[in-house]
């Protein structure tokens, strides 16, 4: 190996133990974020209370296209992120409203 392909493969490295690193963040977020909209689903199951809010959604897409911006990432990979993520909520409120808890 020469001495810049022993770098590239060093630097490669760390880009990659970063990656591995900020995957783990990512999931323990989503982990955290889901806790809560669980409970978000139950209040709205207890008092029935719709299980989208479509108002709360759209505020929440621009809120998150405008930090996408902010933190120079593509405000439209974002903004399908966030509507995958919405969708899945919505998933499960219905499912607590169906099961009534």
């Amino acid at each position: 190996m020469t001495d810049a392909t022993t770098r590239a493969a060093e630097l490669l490295k760390g880009h990659r133990e970063s990656i591995d690193r900020l995957d783990a963040i990512l999931v323990y977020t989503l982990g955290e974020r889901f806790k809560h909209t669980q409970a978000v689903g139950m209040l709205k199951a207890e008092h029935d209370l719709p299980p989208s809010d479509p108002a709360r959604e759209a505020q929440q897409i621009a809120r998150l296209e405008d930090l996408a911006i902010q933190a120079d990432l593509d405000p439209e990979f974002a903004k399908k992120f966030l509507n995958f993520i919405i969708a899945e909520v919505i998933q499960h409120h219905k499912q607590h409203q169906e099961t009534g808890a």
